[in-house]
């Protein structure tokens, strides 16, 4: 297998970067095949489990013992050996995700859902520490397209996950095999980071890793992250984002059900489990979605660079304004034409998934190296609160508010549910105003960055 990665990578250098190390894009095609699994393993409940509550339970355990274990790991992650972490965090999930696949989830649910929080423990050490150990290998805009391949594992991995569970109940017959799959391939990738990958020197690609003598208390590293408007008002957009895309994974395969319900090409599915090709559908364009937004947002980052130097959250903000339209548009036209629907849905997640790269490069640029990991980690915790945590429940509690006049509609079942989702384009919208206030401190905070660096060495 390592075989393998080592000839993709080695070619891929040769022809699109031949000016990089090929040992260092190795080492990130290695930590994005990790983080590719982890994402798997997080989606491949949702469309096969036969209680929608397991799913979304053990989704909401996972996001909030990944978010509370977020800030502990980006501690360790500015202070020890980074690639130790990383590996026995990866050896945690991968041993629990095996372990939960024998789970009957009718008579234990309980202890699922336990395993699925000990899932999510180890992912966030992963997810804190990852973005960290590129940005000490690669700077300015090869960073930016490592960053954006390593990131391409979120909508590769979601939308994998959503057909890999598919596939795997019709194949077996049995949901629990879309959990014994990846563990495997995510311990082989432990390993190959234990063994291959480095721990580079905190801030070697920006030749300041020598320089930077002490690290400073995690107080003190709060005091001057709360200080940064960049970060601040970045790490809320991100939030933004994550508001949208924890809101649809869950609901949006439903409402187009319900929209074909309404258009009378489906019926109405009253006893469960409900077998639909909304799902498979949805996590493909997810899939494709998310790789093209990435890739595009890392190109169009690189051109706009060389006209202002705000580019970064400018594109961000661009994206997120032009998604929310789109996303808008979802609701209008899903009554008439689900095909329509899912036209509006492929532009509009395109444009969203844009900045995910983007964010993590922005931090890179506003916060100095051994304060990196506690940064992404504090920007993953914030991204989750008031993300992904909350929304599904919330657009669901919206929906069963405003359907109890006409419980009986499925007319208003579905138009229920889509005002709920209207949400969404408006806390998109807010994400683009975040970034747009990130652009107007972008320039000032880099510069401190750089004169922290220098009063610390």
């Amino acid at each position: 297998m390592y075989q393998s990665v080592l000839l993709v990578t080695d070619l891929y250098s040769v022809f699109f970067f031949p000016k990089m190390d090929t040992t260092k894009v190795e080492n990130v095609f290695v930590l994005q095949s990790v983080s590719m699994w982890c994402w798997v393993v997080l989606h491949a409940l949702l469309p096969v489990t036969t209680s929608l509550c397991l799913s979304v339970l053990s989704l909401a355990v996972f996001i909030c013992s990944f978010m509370l274990a977020a800030p502990i790991f980006g501690y360790l992650g500015d202070r020890f050996n980074r690639k130790i972490i990383l590996s026995c965090g990866i050896f945690l999930w991968s041993a629990v995700t095996l372990s939960s696949s024998f789970i009957s989830n009718e008579e234990h649910y309980w202890l699922f859902v336990l395993s699925r929080g000990l899932v999510g423990i180890g992912e966030s050490s992963y997810s804190s520490i990852s973005p960290t150990i590129i940005g000490d290998l690669f700077t300015n805009n090869s960073r930016t397209v490592m960053l954006s391949l390593f990131y391409l594992a979120i909508p590769l991995g979601s939308g994998l996950g959503y057909i890999l569970g598919s596939s795997a109940k019709e194949a077996a017959g049995d949901w629990h095999w879309a959990l014994r799959v990846s563990p495997i391939l995510g311990m082989t990738a432990g390993a190959l980071i234990l063994l291959f990958v480095p721990d580079p020197k905190r801030g070697s690609a920006d030749h300041m890793g020598p320089r930077i003598r002490t690290r400073t208390p995690w107080l003190c590293d709060m005091r001057a992250l709360l200080k940064n408007r960049s970060y601040v008002f970045s790490s809320l957009a991100s939030a933004a984002v994550s508001f949208a895309t924890g809101a649809f994974g869950i609901w949006i395969p439903q409402y187009l059900v319900r929209a074909q319900v309404v258009q009378k090409t489906a019926v109405q599915c009253t006893v469960p489990p409900c077998n639909s090709q909304d799902s498979l559908i949805f996590g493909a364009i997810t899939c494709v979605t998310g790789l093209l937004g990435v890739v595009i947002g890392a190109v169009t980052t690189r051109m706009c660079r060389q006209k202002t130097e705000r580019a970064d959250p400018l594109v961000c903000a661009v994206s997120m304004l032009g998604s929310a339209i789109f996303i808008c548009l979802i609701f209008v036209v899903a009554k008439k034409s689900i095909v329509g629907a899912y036209v509006c849905i492929f532009i509009g997640e395109t444009l969203l998934f844009l900045n995910w790269a983007i964010t993590a490069d922005i931090l890179m640029y506003v916060v100095i190296p051994t304060r990196r990991a506690t940064a992404v980690a504090f920007q993953g915790f914030t991204s989750h609160l008031l993300g992904d945590a909350g929304s599904p429940y919330l657009i669901g509690l919206i929906s069963d508010a405003l359907q109890q006049s006409y419980a009986t509609s499925v007319l208003w079942q579905f138009l229920s549910l889509g005002y709920a989702l209207m949400l969404c384009p408006f806390v998109i919208v807010l994400g683009g105003m975040f970034f747009l206030a990130t652009a107007l401190f972008f320039l000032d905070d880099r510069e401190k960055r750089h004169s922290d660096i220098s009063q610390s060495s």
